[in-house]
């Protein structure tokens, strides 16, 4: 059996065992954090019931809204730049830090102004609200996992994240027993994105780097901020279109958000999937753009295919199995989250194909189509949230994000001259015949 398995590692070649090595380790990071995340996820859910757990999902939310900002949608170019030219290392990530730790100092200033003046009596919700944001200032060393995945060494990461990941868990369940309010699990939330960035640091300087390497340039800023605005614009409209409606809805009815909240996170439960397939074979797909754009385009078709028996494979038996499903996680408090699940589930497509494609706009240069696309949707999210939501609750929210996710995500792509050849790769997908064909070839 051993025999089979290194002679079947030998045809996959260097760079895509290094790939997929990498992705095993990614697969075995967001494995553990889903585990934890129903395990102890479910239980806090649990503890503060549907109406606590829609205001801190409200909370998380509205924060959300403003992420763009503390990213600055330098991940993708920073890891292009030092995957393409390894010797910009120092300059480019001691400056991709200070605009990320300047984004999440602006990011806490303006949710905490913003929903002060939103809800100028409410001052849980602010709380709650000013804690979560206040991590944003800690995502700045994310940074060095841009290193990381350059390299698609990502396991030294996943390592000390999960030991975060498992320590924080334990401090999550002594809060249940403790009976914690909730503005303690705002706290816990904060101090573990903390926690992870100093891990990080830490495993960056034991792999033989030096964080006092770094160098702050003024003109790469310049040049990476030229490059990302449209990322950080896109983003921003993202986020507005994928977490508008818990905010709406939360305005109105946070018990309703709790159900809606439930829905949404096991909808969601394998969405590191296609993020982590996209940032492990993101840096082989820049450097064969560069050597052979044929190659490029049928591993990209392949990178496609894969997207949709993911989503296929994630979405059918989530939606058959719903009610069961919540029962068994959340009990009969949430019975109404089943109901909404085995619809909303079937809108992942929108995350497994949107990734896949802001993948292709980075390589193809045609990130200001993602900043079109994405305003477009948010605008056309807004409005069907405000005609649904306040009739059909949950299931308005639900219809809007289907509705939207398919004209932004899919049909846009044959409407556009310049999107055809993706959408042309989505309709060969749908031929599941010959795209299971390609997927199965790879491995021959």
């Amino acid at each position: 059996m051993l025999d089979k398995l290194n002679a079947v590692s030998q045809k996959l070649g260097p760079g895509l065992r290094q790939v997929l090595g990498n992705l095993a380790w990614l697969l075995t990071d967001q494995i553990l954090q889903m585990s934890l995340g129903l395990l102890v996820g479910v239980w806090v859910a649990r503890y503060l019931g549907p109406e606590q757990f829609g205001l801190i999902n409200y909370a998380i939310a509205f924060v959300s809204l403003f992420s763009s900002v503390a990213t600055m949608g330098l991940g993708t170019l920073v890891v292009r730049d030092i995957a393409r030219n390894p010797d910009c290392k120092e300059e480019t990530l001691g400056t991709a830090f200070a605009i990320q730790l300047a984004g999440g100092i602006i990011t806490l200033l303006l949710t905490v102004t913003v929903i002060s003046i939103q809800n100028p009596n409410d001052s849980l919700t602010r709380w709650l609200v000013g804690i979560i944001a206040a991590g944003t200032i800690f995502q700045s060393f994310e940074t060095i996992n841009f290193w990381f995945q350059s390299q698609v060494k990502s396991k030294y990461t996943v390592v000390a994240k999960n030991c975060v990941s498992l320590l924080v868990a334990g401090l999550r369940i002594g809060l249940i027993q403790l009976k914690a309010p909730l503005i303690a699990f705002a706290w816990i939330r904060l101090g573990e994105v903390a926690l992870a960035g100093l891990a990080i640091a830490i495993v960056y300087q034991n792999k033989g780097n030096d964080l006092k390497l770094w160098r702050v340039s003024w003109q790469r800023g310049k040049e990476l901020l030229h490059e990302s605005w449209p990322l950080v614009l896109s983003g921003l409209a993202v986020f507005i279109y994928s977490k508008i409606d818990q905010i709406m809805l939360g305005s109105i009815n946070k018990t309703e958000l709790g159900y809606y909240a439930v829905a949404v996170k096991l909808s969601e439960i394998c969405d590191f999937l296609p993020v982590i397939i996209a940032s492990s074979i993101f840096p082989k797909l820049a450097q064969l753009r560069e050597k052979n754009y044929g190659e490029y385009l049928k591993n990209f078709q392949i990178y496609s295919d894969a997207m949709l028996f993911l989503w296929l494979g994630v979405a059918l038996p989530i939606s058959l199995l719903a009610p069961f499903i919540v029962q068994t996680l959340y009990g009969a408090q949430y019975t109404e989250s089943a109901r909404v699940l085995s619809i909303y589930v079937w809108a992942q497509f929108g995350s497994n194909f949107g990734i896949a494609r802001n993948t292709y706009f980075a390589l193809e240069g045609q990130l200001r189509y993602g900043l079109y696309l994405t305003f477009i949707g948010s605008f056309f999210n807004i409005v069907l949230n405000s005609l649904l939501i306040p009739k059909y609750g949950a299931f308005g929210a639900t219809a809007a994000t289907l509705i939207t996710y398919f004209y932004v995500i899919i049909l846009v792509n044959f409407l556009i001259k310049e999107l055809r050849p993706f959408g042309n790769l989505i309709l060969n997908s749908l031929n599941l015949y010959k795209a299971a064909s390609r997927l199965i070839g790879l491995i021959k």
